[in-house]
């Protein structure tokens, strides 16, 4: 089981603004959509706030401490990290954390490869940033255009 990031990232690095995505791209989502299909999409309980339904095509998993959780099919609810990197046993997919920030930071040491969309734009009010070494141990390997002045880039752990 392959342990990816997915995450956009504004030219400050800024990942969230008001629980929430602080821009929509179209193009960024339809990438997201065709990298996660078919595999495990690790996530916070606030992350998960922001989806309006289960993604479709992929097993979600949220961490949470929270006792009273509601029970939806596609979605597991765990406890911590090691719960979810104990899914790789049973799971014949990949598993890919989607954040939000201290879920990032949580699974920083596990992460084989981070696909990074940077978007053209500074938030103004932005609040919740990736630090400016998540990247750190990684080189780049592939970067692809998507439109609409996104760029991907596909990095891989050094070493």
């Amino acid at each position: 089981m392959t342990i990816t990031g997915i995450v956009a990232v504004d030219r400050n690095l800024a990942i969230g603004k008001g629980g929430g995505l602080p821009w929509h791209y179209p193009a960024d989502l339809k990438f997201f959509k065709e990298q996660t299909t078919g595999n495990a999409c690790v996530m916070g309980y606030r992350t998960w706030l922001t989806l309006k339904r289960p993604l479709p095509g992929r097993l979600n998993v949220v961490l949470t401490s929270r006792a009273e959780v509601e029970p939806r099919e596609s979605v597991v609810w765990l406890r911590d990290k090691q719960s979810a990197l104990s899914l790789g046993v049973y799971l014949k997919c990949d598993l890919f954390v989607i954040g939000g920030a201290q879920i990032f930071e949580a699974f920083r040491e596990e992460i084989d490869r981070w696909l990074v969309t940077e978007v053209p734009l500074a938030v103004e009010g932005a609040d919740t940033f990736m630090p400016q070494d998540f990247l750190r141990g990684f080189g780049p390997r592939d970067t692809r255009d998507l439109g609409d002045g996104l760029k991907v880039t596909f990095y891989e752990r050094e070493g």
